[in-house]
């Protein structure tokens, strides 16, 4: 589950009922659907999303793999949350969760999702662990861009996104802010647009309900995480 508050109806953010949907249809657009199979290692993204440490500690004991890294520095929004690091703050939460400290890789300096992919098989081939197939753990919203990510990064090993099986209105209410989780899909879709372009990813189709979707979300001003220009 996410770490938050509940957050209050959405009336009180003036999100529309059809704003409520777009934001749906993007949500159900990013996650992936993979199957959960057993790999050779797990990478948790960091975010300010502590939930993602959470759903990773479950995986691991449930045997999906032998092996967790822990990936993220800091950014701006998750600083003051996690001062010491988004993996050194996740990787302490999978230790109370009981995850071996044995079992845990560290990656503390990644600043966006390549350097996560990247910097994460760096630290997995210095321990000698030999992967040919990857779990990523993210942020359900989060699912698509990280395997495009990896796909282009690390395109020699089999990536597999997993995620907390939430739905859209329970991942909201968890996290507390409804407009920073629309605002952050809007700005992941965007990414997903554009990083093939500037070759940090590969491309995508993306469905025509989804872009208009997309496009809807953006004249209505959920555009606080777009890409500076």
């Amino acid at each position: 589950m996410n770490q938050g508050v509940p957050v209050p109806d959405r009336e009180q953010h003036e999100i529309t009922d059809a704003q409520w949907h777009d934001a749906e249809v993007i949500w159900d657009y990013h996650q992936m659907r993979h199957e959960p199979r057993p790999c050779s290692a797990a990478i948790c993204l960091g975010s300010h999303d502590l939930g993602a440490a959470t759903f990773a500690a479950k995986q691991y004991h449930a045997g999906l793999f032998p092996v967790l890294v822990f990936s993220g520095g800091n950014s701006p929004t998750t600083a003051a949350l996690y001062p010491r690091g988004e993996a050194v703050h996740f990787r302490e939460h999978a230790l109370d969760l009981g995850v071996p400290d044995d079992a845990i890789l560290l990656e503390p300096n990644a600043g966006n999702t390549g350097q996560n992919i990247a910097f994460s098989r760096e630290v997995l081939r210095g321990a000698g662990v030999e992967v040919d197939s990857v779990m990523l753990i993210a942020m359900p919203y989060m699912e698509r861009r990280a395997y495009a990510t990896c796909r282009k990064v690390w395109p020699e090993v089999e990536a597999v996104c997993a995620s907390d099986p939430l739905d859209f209105a329970d991942y909201v209410k968890g996290i507390g802010d409804e407009k920073l989780v629309i605002d952050t899909m809007v700005g992941d879709l965007q990414r997903v647009i554009e990083y093939p372009k500037l070759g940090f990813a590969i491309e995508q189709e993306v469905p025509d309900d989804v872009h208009a979707a997309y496009e809807r979300l953006l004249r209505a001003g959920f555009d606080t995480r777009l890409l500076k220009s």
